[in-house]
């Protein structure tokens, strides 16, 4: 299990991070493995931090992502997150650089193929929720301001990538019992 984040900079024309790893060569989403015992959020965070240097805050849980590792089922899952302020942090030694692009940039400069189908999906809902304001006034006396109850962001469930070729059986098998269980899960807390 890994987790990472979409992360924004900017307000008005937000960028989005990509990461160039060091021995790889590849760009990609900001991410990595949990510790033990470690809550996803948590390690996004972390990862995201360590890979591009920013502090961020995190916010709505945008989905998760699968794929298939040298024969083993990699999911991975992404938070919406903002960079605050300048880097604090120096680069992971696995990080050779970071590039803050438009949407259709850092999708064009992803070098992974289910990342660049995962952020065509979740980009335009992180810049929806980037651009519209989240609080809002409330019409009772006192002016108390807050979320209105259910505008979370609605996450993209689950992207599964798959080399075919690559891919034994046992992982598909695998991966279609996860995505049964999870799916029978949130049918479960929406009805």
């Amino acid at each position: 299990m890994a987790a990472g984040g979409i992360v924004l900079r900017g307000k008005v024309k937000p960028r989005f991070a990509v990461v160039r790893l060091r021995r790889e060569k590849a760009w990609v989403l900001p991410k990595g493995k949990l510790y033990p015992r470690e809550h996803p959020r948590d390690a996004a965070k972390r990862e995201v931090l360590e890979e591009t240097g920013h502090d961020v805050s995190v916010h709505d849980f945008l989905g998760s992502v699968s794929y298939v590792v040298e024969g083993k089922l990699k999911i991975v899952q992404f938070w919406l997150m903002r960079a605050n302020g300048a880097p604090v942090h120096e680069l992971n030694d696995d990080v050779k650089a970071v590039k803050w692009l438009p949407l259709r940039q850092a999708i064009d400069t992803l070098t992974r193929p289910h990342e660049k189908v995962f952020l065509t999906h979740v980009g335009p809902i992180a810049l929806g929720a980037v651009k519209k304001p989240r609080r809002l006034k409330s019409r009772r006396p006192g002016g108390i301001a807050g979320k209105r109850r259910g505008q979370g962001l609605a996450p993209v469930e689950h992207v599964i990538a798959f080399d075919y070729e690559k891919t034994r059986p046992n992982v598909v098998k695998a991966l279609s019992h996860w995505v049964g269980r999870a799916t029978h899960q949130a049918a479960r807390k929406a009805g």
